[in-house]
């Protein structure tokens, strides 16, 4: 099951549950779409996997099955270079 992790690791913008700009990798590094784009060129820096559009958790199970709360932040060389 998806962490849904709430923030960008690149710059920390909220990416709660349903962020239309939230992107994920297959080991659930989260990113904006403006990182992404301006800055990773499509890529997760971690792992060096396409990122893709997360999926949002339906408001229903997110009772049972809450996102995440721990914030994830890695100093990316990427992530410091101005877009």
């Amino acid at each position: 099951m998806l962490e849904l992790r709430p923030n960008c690791e690149c710059c920390d913008k909220d990416l709660p549950n349903g962020a239309p700009d939230a992107l994920i990798c297959t080991f659930e590094c989260t990113f904006c779409a403006d990182c992404a784009r301006t800055r990773l060129g499509g890529v997760c820096p971690n792992c060096g996997g396409d990122l893709v559009k997360r999926p949002t958790r339906p408001a229903a199970k997110l009772t049972q099955y809450p996102a995440s709360t721990k914030r994830v932040r890695k100093d990316h060389a990427a992530c410091r270079q101005v877009a």
